[in-house]
């Protein structure tokens, strides 16, 4: 199979896996299986979605440069445009659980902090969405880029609604956080470094702490709950897996399997040489 086909076939499974979540959601919906309050259920699992893979959109260039596959970057936009489609159909839910009233939609939006965060997080989706083409990437040249450097205020913006949403559980916003922290500061490490399995050890270290103090610091702030606690939850064995955990195995995995790719290379490339020669 040629390359061209190969990455044809790659894009069509990442559309096909994006439709998933909401294939799912549809059909849990008909066989009446989305517990007492399906809106408020269908409003949290699309929330949820768009939250995932708008981190995925981001992690598309760590893994890129990682794993050395420029073409990755071609999912770049399928990805961006399903966070998009989710984001979409969760207003589009509120607006239904509203009974379709914009006026109550537009008060609730302005009297209600986390709904103003959460609809200034969706504006800039449909922006990011509109000018994603090739012809508004040729139209704006240069302030493309500019432009879609918004994405970074989206995700931060995303995150304080998922917080906010959240209200006495805020594990999945706290994992989703950290997971933003280490593609953050990998982003910021120097381009001749952040590669390095050492320095990948050192984040998978970082962001967990970082995940802990962020998680402590909302806990504080907002229930009264005192900042050791939460540290002391996340060091019990017995209450694996906690936030920092599941960040913890997402970024040993990422170094792992960095190393693993590059001491494969250096092994393969020796070989084929040697192949090269004798034929």
């Amino acid at each position: 199979m040629s390359p061209v086909s190969r990455l044809s076939l790659i894009k069509l499974a990442v559309v096909i896996l994006a439709l998933l979540p909401a294939a799912e959601l549809a059909l849990r919906w008909q066989m009446g299986r989305m517990g007492a309050r399906p809106t408020t259920e269908a409003l949290l699992w699309t929330g949820d979605w768009a939250v995932a893979f708008l981190l995925i959109t981001l992690a598309i260039t760590p893994a890129r440069a990682l794993f050395d596959w420029p073409a990755m970057a071609t999912l770049r936009r399928r990805l961006g445009l399903a966070a998009a489609g989710y984001a979409l159909l969760h207003v589009g839910l509120y607006v239904y659980d509203q009974k379709w009233n914009l006026v109550v939609v537009a008060l609730e939006i302005l009297k209600r902090f986390y709904l103003t965060i959460g609809f200034a997080a969706v504006l800039i989706f449909v922006v990011l969405s509109i000018t994603s083409t090739d012809g508004w990437q040729r139209k704006l040249r240069r302030n493309w880029k500019r432009l879609h450097y918004l994405v970074y205020p989206l995700a931060v913006l995303a995150l304080l609604h998922f917080f906010l949403q959240s209200k006495a559980n805020v594990s999945d916003a706290a994992m989703a956080t950290g997971l933003f922290l280490w593609l953050m500061l990998w982003r910021l490490l120097p381009r001749d470094i952040r590669n390095r399995p050492p320095v990948l050890v050192g984040l998978a270290i970082a962001t967990p702490i970082l995940t802990v103090i962020v998680e402590a610091l909302w806990y504080w702030g907002h229930k009264g709950v005192p900042p050791l606690r939460i540290v002391e939850a996340s060091l019990d064995p017995l209450l694996i897996p906690r936030p920092a955990h599941i960040v913890l195995i997402a970024a040993l995995a990422v170094a792992t399997l960095v190393f693993a790719t590059t001491h494969w290379r250096r092994w393969a490339m020796p070989r084929r040489s040697h192949i090269q020669v004798k034929s």
